[in-house]
């Protein structure tokens, strides 16, 4: 067996990765270079590739390190001859030895890490023939993915596809990375139970019927919250893990309802000591991963994030900001307007150098953008050498102008009214209007942390967590928790990075009565606070330091350092958007009688409304 530390193509040559040797092979399949030529070598493989050339036969030997080309001759000696070679399908597993020999110049391949050199086969093995694939591994230049249901249906082919293997490959070093990062700074992993309490967090929990205590149910975990800061009470400092976590919710490109969050809390700590730990965290992974991060990053407190760009997770690669016009316009013979600022709102908006060039279809594209995000509409107003042209236009005066520091050639977009309304409706046409324009970036890498989060948020007239229940609120503000809670901070912060939050943490209450405040002023009374807390509220009361942390979400980071398309890419079995498993075929239905162990009934809802008893199970109710 060969004693060399080969490096896989899909890993950057300054990561060695280790022998793939096992006793049926010496060497993993894309290691070889130039300076192997002459080598004996016994390698196993898929066939991703047959070209037949009559009396040469090429055959493209894959594994997840990289692909090798394979000859076979005339001289071939091996029983069979080519006819075994040729009786050779696409995703056969085979197993060859030969000698390794440089190819001649002109049929070398610089875009292959093995492009200089082939395997000469002496002997061939079948280690197992492969059907027809129902999808392709093998793409030429120019072929297209299949459908992605058919991929997610047939996962275990897709999976085969380079891209795929390096973007798993990539996350297995990230992790790897995040491990020896936290043991370095003494965290400890601990692991939290999966089988856990049901508690509000946000989203819809995922149950799990329990068959020894009829009618009670486990909840499997959103995340590790309570556990973790539970450790913290009982001492141990510094906790980290990479924790599974679930969520029934609608999915999106980003979301699915099982994922990985990197999980940490500390105690004794300031804001300040997570968000050092992690930027830390991001540069060794970023250099892995081939991109840029320097702390410190950029920070913006929540308020100034949502004035300046409307968004609490701003895409900082552009440097177009809202703009404040409410004094400039205000006065301005326009009965939106005044009534806009008349009602306590603001008038705002963009000023886009150059946009007097979309046309009125591009024009009405932002618009549609920002009806979508909740506005009512979009005032606009091109400057041109004779004056002005839109429906805002018609309104604005030369001073008026002037006060929006007007050129020719730009574009004014604007919008009036509370800020609730049209800080997503301005963060839409934000996003909207770089991409018609093609804005130039001012940097590669954007990383910001968005800081001191409201405590709370109202809807339709309801309170909710911004974060979660355990945030600190912020000592500035503490006094008004009761009185004013909307007003309230917490010490809260939420990395981002392109305009996609990675991760969100704060520091927790560690105050037993501060706690039951907060859930007080959510709308739980003392009783529900005891049934579903009292384990937390207990632990707390038992001596708990000033503790604080974060979660960092696996998937996204992966994603995002790919620049990938969607979650399902760097997870090696996702579920669709509706939240099934095509490859195993989940969720599925359970027998009656299983159910019944369970102590559970299906029943459906009649025409009417009412429920009636079904033979067949779909889910318990």
């Amino acid at each position: 067996m060969s004693s060399r530390t080969p490096t896989s193509p899909a890993a950057s040559s300054a990561h060695p990765t280790p022998s793939l040797a096992t006793r049926l092979r010496t060497d993993a399949v894309g290691v070889f270079r130039g300076e192997d030529a002459g080598r004996e070598v016994t390698l196993t493989g898929w066939v991703h590739r047959r070209r037949d050339l009559g009396g040469l036969l090429f055959v493209d030997l894959r594994d997840r390190s990289g692909l090798l080309q394979v000859s076979f001759g005339p001289d071939w000696t091996e029983a069979g001859g080519l006819e075994s070679a040729h009786g050779l399908g696409a995703e056969d597993v085979i197993r060859i030895t030969g000698e390794l020999r440089l190819r001649p110049e002109e049929a070398r391949n610089p875009e292959l890490p093995t492009g200089d050199v082939e395997l000469q086969a002496r002997t061939l093995t079948l280690l197992n023939s492969a059907e027809t694939p129902a999808i392709p591994v093998y793409r030429g230049p120019g072929d297209e993915l299949p459908a992605e249901e058919l991929r997610l249906r047939y996962r275990h082919l897709d999976l085969r596809r380079a891209e795929l293997q390096r973007n798993l490959l990539l996350r297995h070093r990230l992790i790897l990375a995040t491990r020896n990062y936290f043991h370095g700074l003494g965290f400890l992993e601990v692991e939290t139970p999966m089988l856990t309490k049901r508690t509000p967090e946000g989203a819809r929990d995922y149950l799990v019927p329990s068959r020894v205590h009829p009618g009670e149910f486990y909840a499997l975990p959103q995340s590790p919250q309570i556990y973790k800061q539970i450790l913290m009470t009982a001492g141990f400092d510094r906790y980290i893990q990479i924790a599974r976590c679930f969520r029934d919710e609608d999915l999106r490109a980003d979301r699915q309802p099982e994922f990985t969050q990197i999980d940490l809390e500390a105690s004794f700590v300031g804001p300040d000591d997570i968000l050092e730990w992690v930027e830390g965290l991001m540069a060794e992974m970023a250099e892995i991963a081939g991109i840029e991060a320097a702390p410190p990053f950029h920070r913006l407190s929540w308020a100034e994030a949502m004035d300046r760009y409307g968004s609490d997770r701003p895409d900082l690669r552009w440097e177009l900001e809202i703009r404040d016009w409410t004094r400039v316009l205000g006065t301005a013979d326009s009965a939106i307007l005044r009534g806009a600022v008349e009602g306590g709102g603001r008038i705002r908006g963009l000023r886009l150098p150059g946009g007097a060039s979309l046309s009125r279809r591009q024009v009405e594209e932002i618009e549609a953008a920002a009806k979508a995000a909740g506005a009512p509409g979009l005032l606009w107003a091109k400057r041109t050498a004779d004056g002005g042209s839109g429906p805002l236009a018609r309104w604005l005066e030369e001073s008026h102008w002037t006060g929006l520091e007007a050129a020719e050639g730009d574009l004014f977009l604007v919008a009036a009214g509370a800020d609730r309304i049209t800080s997503p409706a301005l963060s839409a046409t934000r996003e909207a209007a770089i991409r018609l324009l093609e804005l130039p970036k001012v940097r590669e890498h954007a990383w910001l942390w968005v800081l001191d989060f409201p405590l709370f948020e109202e809807e339709d007239g309801e309170m909710w967590a911004n974060h979660h229940p355990f945030v600190l609120p912020h000592p500035d503000d503490a006094d008004r928790l009761q009185d004013d809670p909307l007003s309230v901070r917490g010490i809260a912060y939420d990395l981002v990075y392109n305009g996609s939050e990675l991760g969100s943490g704060s520091l927790r209450i560690h105050d037993p009565a501060v706690q039951r405040q907060v859930l007080r002023i959510l709308g739980l009374d003392d009783g529900e606070i005891d049934r579903k807390f009292g384990f937390l509220l207990e632990a707390l009361a038992s001596g708990a330091p000033p503790h604080g942390g974060i979660a960092l979400g696996m998937d996204r980071i992966v994603k995002d350092f790919l620049a990938a398309p969607s979650l399902r890419d760097v997870i090696a079995f996702p579920k669709t958007t509706a939240a099934r498993a095509l490859f195993e075929g989940a969720p599925s239905p359970v027998e009656s009688d299983e159910l019944m162990e369970l102590h559970l009934e299906r029943r459906e809802k009649s025409a009417k409304g009412n429920n009636t008893s079904s033979p067949e199970p779909e889910s318990p109710a």
